[in-house]
């Protein structure tokens, strides 16, 4: 029987003085006032050049990534191993627009998929398309029926084959790859790019895989039709279940253009339609492999038990269960230690680079009902267990 409130597993890895971090961290992040003055005071002190990169790296930063450079990584993804916890590196940098910084980011993720050919602690590699393009295009895409001038078409043939050389060189490497969801008003142009490269990629196996997010209404028919799709034409379906990252922002952005709210209106109706996929998912494996992306402990629970009672191992490749590093320990380590197969994301790049990630980190563990009185518990009732002051 698997429990989340085994400590003594869930903080294995950590040593006392990484114990008292989080606790301080997450002590910090329960109150809402202290994160938002400390947004503030952070885009502030960018803003005037004062250097809190020092500070920022020993504290949220060290939590919540591997470090600056892959090489900074190898600690944590060993460190993970050890637990038989994969890695996700998740190269964290955001909100470029120039070609040249487009191509980059386009380099450092196909670098990452080498890495990944090299080793069994690295299950996956990963990717926004947002890193690889500009928002601007992918929202005139969303919509098929949009004019595009000779400009934007000249744009999206730069972006369709940055896509296709990092999904070429996940297939070539036989790396699966996660293409993460986005926003509403982009992730219908995402999902027909990343529909495009399953057809060519997922041929023989599992190799790209969408993500959907289960808070939006449409979704779990969505991926029903999509497997349905997959199935017919011939391909592999895969994909990464989550709930949903953009919740806050999705709401306000359908009130403002005025569209329906694309979001499910209540917690346990998100949980519901998240649980049904997964039984969907577990029912169609003969067709497709998935990740369980998510912190809750309930439906981790809920597909931990799915897999034993329809006699899949729970070693199986196919299915994968996921969390962010610094989070929820007490999931992915108890998961591990009872034969799941999981990993965790592993965001790293230039700290100031990284610092928005890092900022929705605190900003979600803030937002997210229970989220940081789960995680300060736990870390408390573990400080108690090893007679820590």
């Amino acid at each position: 029987m698997i429990s989340f409130d085994n400590t003594e597993v869930a903080f294995e890895s950590k040593t006392d003085a990484d114990l008292k971090r989080a606790y301080r961290l997450f002590k910090m992040v329960s109150n809402p006032k202290m994160v938002k003055f400390g947004k503030w005071a952070t885009n502030f002190a960018l803003s005037i050049r004062f250097p809190i990169r020092g500070m920022v790296k020993k504290t949220i930063f060290k939590q919540f990534c591997g470090g600056e450079t892959k090489a900074e990584c190898e600690q944590t993804i060993n460190n993970l191993w050890n637990y038989k916890i994969g890695t996700i590196l998740d190269y964290s940098v955001e909100g470029k627009e120039s070609s040249e910084d487009l191509e980059k980011t386009k380099e450092e993720v196909i670098s990452t998929i080498v890495k990944a050919a090299e080793s069994d602690s690295i299950p996956f590699s990963v990717f926004k398309v947002t890193g690889v393009a500009t928002f601007s295009v992918l929202e005139k895409l969303n919509d098929p029926s949009n004019q595009l001038s000779e400009n934007d078409k000249m744009e999206f043939k730069e972006v369709t084959r940055r896509v296709e050389e990092i999904c070429k060189s996940a297939h070539d490497h036989k790396v699966p790859l996660f293409i993460d969801a986005e926003d509403f008003c982009i992730q219908n142009a995402i999902d027909r790019l990343v529909t495009s490269m399953m057809v060519k990629y997922n041929r023989e196996q599992a190799i790209v895989y969408n993500t959907v997010q289960m808070y939006r209404v449409d979704r779990l028919d969505h991926l029903k039709n999509a497997v349905q799709n997959a199935k017919e034409s011939g391909y592999k379906y895969a994909v990464k279940l989550v709930r949903g990252a953009y919740m806050e922002e999705e709401r306000q952005l359908a009130k403002d253009k005025g569209y329906p709210d694309p979001i499910h209106p209540t917690k346990q109706a998100c949980d519901d339609a998240y649980n049904a996929a997964l039984e969907f998912l577990v029912d169609q494996l003969d067709y497709l492999s998935f990740c369980a992306g998510t912190h809750n402990e309930q439906s981790s629970l809920y597909l931990a038990e799915l897999l034993d009672k329809k006699g899949i191992d729970r070693s199986d490749k196919r299915v994968y269960f996921a969390q962010l590093l610094g989070m929820s320990d007490h999931i992915s380590f108890n998961l591990s230690k009872n034969n799941c197969n999981v990993a965790k994301y592993v965001p790293y790049g230039p700290v100031k680079e990284v610092l928005p990630y890092l900022i929705r980190r605190a900003e979600e563990n803030t937002s997210i009902a229970g989220q940081t009185s789960r995680e300060l518990s736990l870390i408390i009732k573990e400080k108690k267990r090893r007679k820590l002051a």
